[in-house]
């Protein structure tokens, strides 16, 4: 467990505001992103009040097509650049991944986080979900992330500081700075990095203080810079060959790219939407004319981001067909994409959904409408076009219940795209929005297996930054129908006209309802999950759950014996999870317990409840086995320590490695120690003797019971499950109950007391003694138990929580005695294995660490008081 007496508690008392911000961090980023893109949208429009959209129009139907195949071959450049990335961080973390499979990782990630770029689709969580599935732990995986994300925005600093230093009139020009004092501000930038890199030669590490940093060596640095220059020239070429001829060179238009890039990765809206946009209009507007710049700019996005998204969707339909195809390869390209297809197809069912949000508030063309006039009345286009934009409101929100595989999601989502393929021919014969929404359905129906979970879509609220999400798509379609209806004379009589002809009205009645319908849906998510907790437990379901446990291999289950957990169980009832509440976390106690298969539906089911009673869902002390189930619900995991467990059938008290055993052993019968095994029966006879020694135990050490995690001495719990004794002089000195269930796999111990004379080194002859029993009894394990923070990343690039993990190992002896524990442990040679903390979100598993200290410890005072 993790120590009971930790100062986290105190901190927090300390610093009340910053906790504070932790804990409502994700709203304050989601109103921060928000508020940044609408003022990105009022500027984009303030630099555009010249510009018509038919002007925009034109300019895009002058694009040639060469100009648009170049455009697509520098996006597949950019995108084998990307695929880089992650090869080469891979290769600096030390482990080596089939390509095939990493391939298709790193396009879906960034194909998913380039085009929707919100939390929940974000292209770290597609890492997690697949290369744990791959062999890589969650501390490998966040090194990866790290890497990519360091890389590209060194990288992005270097190239743009280089740029600048041969472009600098230019760029002085249309930033209104003097050249000179731009050279020096790249030179400077440029001399820090290759500072860094001559440090970094052989992977020197540099000290900070007491940070220690291990920098890339010169190859690995190297080798990167040239994969996120050519990534980045690469994409600034997409724009650049869309663009007219002008007077603006290349090295200049790259600098300024660079710029816009840098500048929208650190606003935080999702692909940078909108500050992108106005950087480059604001430094390109002299030299280009606007009106064909945002026809550039809007092609840009097309293909640079949308189009990359829909290959990898075309690429899980191929999936599908993979058994007609025996090449391995081809294989892989199936395995993988088949378990990114829900992740994949969530992403383009918001891009559907904000596609057909901005197509209610555009005009469709007048040959179209004149047509459809000739055979539809005037309600039936109006209706269609109205729905429409109600439908892409539905498709953008199943789009997130997709991404969980709800069943019900993918029904939701499935109708509205199919009503919309209808309604994309009765509103104006929209023939590419039809085919990519047929796309789409041909997509769903092939994948149909995938989407399993019977969880409602609608019991569940939307996240803020799915809210953040929606009013972003929401504000966008309101600057897009401002800007096409700039010279519509605005009065209340708009929203009465009813023409063929009339396309301003019908927009506004279009973004009216949505806005209604949108507005309807935030106040339902923002107000439903006020905080509940569960009912009770209640004896049958304990009993229930013990008869489960009886049949399993994990000895730690008997835990739900105590009574102090409440416990969930699968829809077949074949397995269960026992957790407990403390403030807002929902916190699990291991793996679930039960049959294999129910694994995942159990996890799910448990972090949704959590979620819709307004609670944290945190799984505690989870085996590695576990991770990929924790990565699919959205959860990240975070290193606690390592269990310790010891193969019973070759532990041998043999040999010069466990003499230090052989000695307690001896030394302990020399001092007339006897052992002895009570089984429950018997230990009724006993327990007034064992309460003794307990409450001897508990003053000795000023503590009190502790709960969750550890058992308590409580009568009808102790006389449950056989106790280990140690007898001296016929009294008993010291115990240990004992846990074991029906299949002999796994023995381990719960409560542990001692008397305050009990013979010095007593718990090593009551360990040595019941690993030699449960080994004469046939049981294959001794589970030892966990360790906390052993075991933690050294390395320089280790994640932050492992560096803060490792440090309180090493230097928190006053709090609780980790070395002294793993010292203990390691006399008995054990197998170490992982354990580790699931929560969603990296600030989540700090406020959830300490409701697990309190749970343990039943309070706060019982953290500070003991």
């Amino acid at each position: 467990m993790i120590p009971s007496d930790t100062p986290a508690t105190d901190e927090t008392d300390r610093h009340p505001l910053l906790m504070t911000l932790i804990r409502f961090k994700v709203y304050l980023t989601s109103i921060a992103m928000i508020a940044v893109f609408g003022l990105m949208t009022v500027a984009v429009y303030n630099l555009t009040h010249e510009v018509r959209y038919d002007e925009v129009l034109d300019a895009l139907s002058q694009t040639t097509w060469t100009s648009i195949a170049l455009a697509i071959l520098f996006t597949g450049i950019s995108f084998a650049a990307l695929i880089c990335y992650d090869l080469n961080a891979l290769d600096y973390i030390g482990r080596k991944l089939p390509t095939v499979p990493v391939s298709m990782t790193a396009f879906s990630a960034y194909a998913i986080g380039n085009t929707a770029g919100f939390g929940a689709l974000s292209g770290g969580a597609i890492r997690f979900r697949t290369y744990s599935r791959l062999g890589l732990t969650p501390e490998e995986i966040a090194r990866v992330i790290a890497f990519v994300t360091l890389a590209f925005g060194i990288g992005l600093l270097a190239v743009s500081a280089l740029s600048a230093l041969v472009t600098a009139p230019r760029l002085a020009t249309v930033a209104g700075m003097d050249p000179d004092i731009l050279r020096l501000i790249a030179l400077a930038v440029i001399a820090v990095l290759v500072g860094l890199l001559i440090l970094g030669r052989n992977g020197r590490v540099i000290a900070i203080g007491k940070l220690k940093l291990r920098l890339p060596d010169t190859l690995t640095s190297s080798r990167q810079f040239l994969i996120t220059a050519l990534d980045i020239a690469a994409s600034a070429s997409v724009l650049y060959v869309l663009l007219p001829e002008t007077n603006v060179g290349w090295p200049a238009f790259f600098a300024i790219y660079a710029t816009a890039v840098g500048l929208g990765v650190l606003s935080h809206v999702p692909a940078g939407l909108g500050v992108f946009e106005t950087v480059m209009l604001g430094a390109l507007g002299n030299a280009i004319s606007i009106d064909v710049l945002l026809g550039s700019l809007v092609l840009y996005r097309l293909i640079y981001h949308v189009l990359p998204l829909v290959i990898a969707v075309l690429l899980v339909v191929g999936a599908e067909l993979r058994e007609a195809l025996q090449h391995p390869v081809a294989n892989d390209i199936g395995n993988m994409a088949v378990r990114l297809a829900p992740h994949l197809l969530s992403a383009y069912g918001l891009i559907l959904g904000a596609m057909l949000i901005f197509s209610s508030v555009t005009p469709t063309p007048d040959t179209n409408l004149d047509f459809l006039s000739a055979f539809l009345p005037l309600p039936v286009i109006e209706g269609a076009h109205l729905f429409s934009s109600l439908l892409g409101l539905i498709l953008a929100i199943a789009s997130r219940g997709l991404g969980q595989r709800l069943d019900g999601a993918w029904w939701v989502a499935l109708i509205s795209a199919s009503a919309a393929f209808v309604l994309a021919f009765l509103k104006g014969i929209a023939v590419v929005e039809a085919t990519v929404l047929a796309i789409f359905i041909f997509a769903m129906i092939l994948n149909v297996k995938r989407f399993n979970r019977p969880a409602s879509l609608f019991g569940q609220a939307l996240s803020p930054a799915w809210l953040a999400a929606i009013l972003v798509i929401i504000t966008c379609a309101v600057t897009i129908l401002f800007f096409v209806y700039r010279d519509v004379d605005y009065s209340r009589d708009l929203w009465w006209q009813f023409e063929f002809d009339e396309e301003a009205p019908r927009s506004l009645r279009a973004l009216l309802a949505l806005s209604v319908a949108a507005a309807a849906i935030a106040f339902f998510s923002l107000l439903r999950p006020a905080f509940s907790r569960p009912d009770a437990v209640e004896p049958e379901d304990i009993e229930r759950a013990i008869a489960i446990a009886a049949t399993q291999n994990i000895a730690d289950a008997n835990l739900v014996r105590m009574g102090d957990k409440r416990v969930m169980f699968s829809d077949s009832g074949r397995a269960f999870i026992m957790y407990g509440v403390q403030g807002r976390s929902w916190i699990a106690l291991g793996d679930p317990i039960g049959a294999d298969e129910d694994t995942a539906e159990l996890i799910w089911r448990f972090v949704e409840t959590a979620r819709a009673a307004g609670g944290r869902a945190v799984l505690y002390q989870v085996s590695p086995s576990l991770l990929s189930y924790c990565a699919d619900a959205g959860l990240r995991a975070f290193k606690l320590g390592e269990m310790a467990s010891v193969p019973l059938p070759t532990f041998e008290l043999k040999g010069g490695k466990l003499a230090g055993l052989r000695q307690a052993l001896s030394k302990g019968a020399r001092e007339g120690l006897e052992f002895s095994i009570v089984s429950p029966p018997g230990v009724a006879n006993i327990l007034g003797e064992l309460r003794a020694v307990s409450d001897a135990w508990l003053s000795e050490h000023n503590t009190r019971e502790k709960k969750f995690s550890l058992g308590a001495f409580d009568d009808d719990y102790v006389t449950s499950q056989p106790v280990a004794l140690l007898r001296k002089a016929g009294h008993v000195v010291a115990f240990a109950t004992i846990f074991v269930t029906e299949t002999k796999h796994e023995g381990t111990v719960d409560i542990m007391r001692f008397a305050p004379d009990a013979p010095r080194g007593s718990m090593d002859f009551l360990f040595v003694s019941l690993l030699e029993y449960l080994k004469s009894e046939g049981y294959q394990v001794f589970n030892l138990g966990m360790a906390p923070l052993s075991g933690m990343s050294k390395r320089e690039i280790a994640p932050v929580w492992d560096r803060i993990g490792g440090t309180m190992f090493e230097h928190g002896e006053r709090f609780y005695n980790f070395k002294g524990l793993r010292a203990f442990k390691s006399k008995f040679h054990p197998l170490w294995q992982p354990r580790y903390l699931a929560v969603s979100g990296g600030t989540g598993a700090v406020l959830a660490l300490m409701d697990v200290t309190l749970l343990i410890s039943g309070g706060v005072r019982g953290v500070v008081g003991k």
